[in-house]
């Protein structure tokens, strides 16, 4: 992709229709195999369940053991943080393994001024002061996509940079526009996050049973990478290389803003004269629990969506994407 000649507007697009492709494919597969559950598998086998099965009981998963992608030495950078709870959740209400993470390691920002954001989330007030009071910079008027140009970030480097729930917060009604607008900002931030991230080899995060792909193919599906039941509080003395966590719902239309594939693959930019984006590696993606994160609170963008009336999708689940820089 890194040598197609097309206009970033059209690379998407096109990228856009193969999805929906796929995505048709797959439901038809899944219809196909509920169909064959349906009338009983087999012909001529009868179904076998727990309440046909004399003596049998039927299994009950265990719930998942959250992931906590942070290690209490991490430099965290957290992007669009809304009413700042998550950040609050990350130094005040965090798991045990981040009891001794230092409130000065985190840096909270957001994309609306202070005045914007406490008009919008009246909660935000005490909540930004609580975590100043405790040590956490907290930043307003952060565009992600300009990382560079602010001056307090000059020279600093953060061993996780995350973005809980992006949105471009246009409200546009056509899907496909709404679709671009919005992988153009995960682009913008992929690039302009780049320079921010601590060097060092990849972290060690993979899991032994999963495999590999070619590294021609288009890069590792997310269920091939599905590490629930790992997190980063293992002993690792290594700087390790900062990762980009992005959190999306896992259902239409985030599904189609196809993010793994936009930073292993990004499109060339829109002029010749505008920086490529560097590709990076998806290391892993693993199941978002929000109540993991004490007292947090995801709030939508905009107008009544932002005082909790607005939705992120129905059904599906939270699904947290982590990337680190390409060699």
């Amino acid at each position: 992709m890194g040598k197609s000649k097309k206009p970033l507007k059209a690379v998407l697009q096109s990228q856009q229709s193969r999805l929906k492709l796929k995505q048709k494919a797959s439901q038809a597969a899944q219809t196909a195999q509920l169909m064959s559950k349906k009338h009983g598998g087999a012909k001529g086998k009868p179904r076998l369940d727990a309440g046909n099965v004399k003596g049998k009981r039927k299994e009950v998963p265990l719930p998942r053991r959250p992931t906590i992608p942070f290690r209490a030495t991490d430099r965290i950078l957290l992007i669009g943080e809304g009413n700042f709870s998550f950040a609050r959740a990350l130094v005040r209400g965090a798991p045990a393994e981040l009891e001794h993470l230092p409130p000065k390691n985190v840096t909270a920002t957001a994309y609306d001024t202070e005045q914007e954001c406490y008009g919008k989330y009246p909660e935000a007030e005490d909540i930004v002061r609580e975590l100043r009071a405790g040590g956490t910079e907290v930043f307003f008027g952060i565009d992600a996509t300009q990382l560079g140009k602010v001056a307090a970030f000059k020279g600093k480097k953060w061993d996780k940079i995350v973005w809980n729930f992006p949105h471009a917060g246009k409200g546009l009604t056509d899907q496909d526009r709404n679709i671009l607008s919005n992988q153009l900002l995960i682009l913008g931030f992929l690039g302009s996050a780049a320079d921010f991230l601590v060097n060092g080899p990849v972290p060690e995060i993979f899991s032994s049973k999963k495999r590999k792909r070619p590294d021609d193919d288009d890069g590792p599906d997310e269920e091939d990478l599905d590490t629930d039941m790992e997190d980063d509080n293992i002993a690792q003395p290594v700087t390790y290389r900062g990762t980009i966590l992005i959190t999306l719902r896992n259902v239409v239309p985030y599904t189609q803003w196809d993010v793994p594939r936009l930073a292993k693959n990004p499109p060339p930019p829109a002029s010749g004269s505008a920086p490529k984006n560097p590709p990076y590696v998806l290391l892993r993606s693993f199941h978002f629990q929000r109540s993991t994160w004490k007292g947090y609170e995801h709030r939508m963008t905009k107008g009544e969506r932002a005082h909790r009336t607005g939705k992120t999708g129905e059904g599906g689940e939270d699904r947290t994407w982590q990337f680190c820089l390409k060699d």
